[in-house]
């Protein structure tokens, strides 16, 4: 039977169903925070490093001696919602009963005394809030909670920071960067994992000598998932809603995305859909230019806000020169000069437009890079 709800997720945080391989990943998430380790995850948005760690945690839930807390930094903005969001996150994970929120939430502390507020929807409406005057005083107290309801749990706590980089645009960043260090280091039964989207951000904060959570742990680069992988993905989710799509023309979805995994799953979500009975190349097509069309006002203001050579600096980079600061490229491509070259390619990096390894320089979205290629 044919089902009518396509097998393909993207744009969103992937359920266990249809998370696509990473067994690797979760492997070395594994074997780092279950031993203590620190790890730090990068990679250029829509990677899945969201997914990927709520599908450890899913595969990891049920262990006794785990306690899971999982922090969105995304809309925290201040050193004080930091230390409150902590708080409550902590205090909600260290039970699932509202009765032992409000006894721990008065527990855990020994000089500050927390706020709780409960609403109509205790899950959603559970907040913590401090005296301001107090917290200053006391910011060690709630930076030593993880440590703390390990402790009285007897379990490993693994904090969980998602868009980790937003304390960078913290007032006095670096003295609160220092302060957490200071006390994170010492604790014994806590194991950190840091990731967040804005890879220049998290650099900075992770792999520069200068700052405070210099090597905190092992710095990880999420990569792009093999087109083999891909391929059995495909194919089971199409068989999975009774639909067939043969090896070929599920290389050809992942090949065509570059292996992106929020492109593959929205490049196979389009097709299925176009698709009765069976995938064709021409329903892969139809998707892409679909995909395109749909996208094309967002392209156009991408390039509409760059500068002449940041745009042919994407032309070099399409043609997949190797040398970009080589005169005769500079000369071909009308780079400007070295330094052109350079702050150019820091810009199109810091957009999230192009991702630069040792090896290459990507374009991070692979349906726009189509599109550039045609209409530069």
């Amino acid at each position: 039977m044919v089902s009518n709800i396509s097998p393909f997720k993207f744009g969103q945080i992937v359920s266990s169903v249809s998370f696509a391989n990473r067994k690797r990943e979760i492997a070395l998430l594994e074997n780092n925070l279950f031993s203590g380790n620190h790890l730090i995850i990068i990679s250029p948005r829509r990677y899945g490093k969201s997914s990927l760690v709520q599908q450890f945690i899913h595969k990891n839930s049920k262990k006794p001696d785990i306690i899971h807390c999982t922090i969105d930094l995304f809309s925290v903005h201040s050193e004080a919602e930091f230390y409150e969001t902590l708080a409550r996150e902590l205090i909600k994970s260290s039970s699932n009963k509202m009765e032992e929120w409000i006894l721990n939430a008065r527990s855990f502390f020994k000089n500050l005394i927390p706020r709780i507020s409960i609403g109509s929807d205790p899950i959603n409406d559970f907040s913590v809030s401090f005296d301001l005057r107090e917290i200053n005083k006391h910011k060690t107290e709630i930076l030593n909670l993880p440590e703390e309801i390990a402790k009285k749990k007897n379990r490993r706590v693994i904090l969980y920071f998602d868009e980790f980089q937003n304390i960078g645009t913290f007032k006095n960043s670096l003295e609160f960067q220092k302060i957490l260090r200071s006390v994170w280091q010492k604790h014994k039964n806590v194991s950190y994992c840091m990731y967040g989207s804005k890879r220049h951000m998290m650099r900075e904060i992770f792999d520069n000598t200068e700052t405070p959570f210099y090597r905190f742990g092992s710095l990880f680069v999420l990569d792009r998932i093999e087109t083999g992988q891909w391929e059995d993905f495909i194919i089971s989710r199409y068989k999975n809603s009774g639909k067939t799509i043969n090896k070929n023309i599920a290389s050809q979805i992942a090949v065509l995305m570059k292996n992106h995994p929020h492109y593959v799953q929205q490049l196979a979500h389009f097709a299925w859909s176009f698709t009765n009975i069976t995938t064709t190349t021409e329903i892969v097509n139809h998707a892409i230019e679909f995909m395109i069309n749909s996208n094309s006002p967002l392209f156009i203001k991408t390039v509409e806000d760059l500068s002449n050579t940041q745009i042919n600096l994407l032309k070099a980079i399409l043609k997949q020169e190797k040398h970009l600061s080589a005169s005769e490229t500079m000369q071909n491509y009308s780079l400007g000069t070295p330094r052109n070259v350079y702050k150019n390619k820091r810009m199109l990096e810091r957009k999230d437009i192009i991702d630069v390894t040792p090896n290459e320089i990507l374009f991070i979205d692979p349906l726009f890079e189509i599109w550039f290629k045609k209409n530069s």
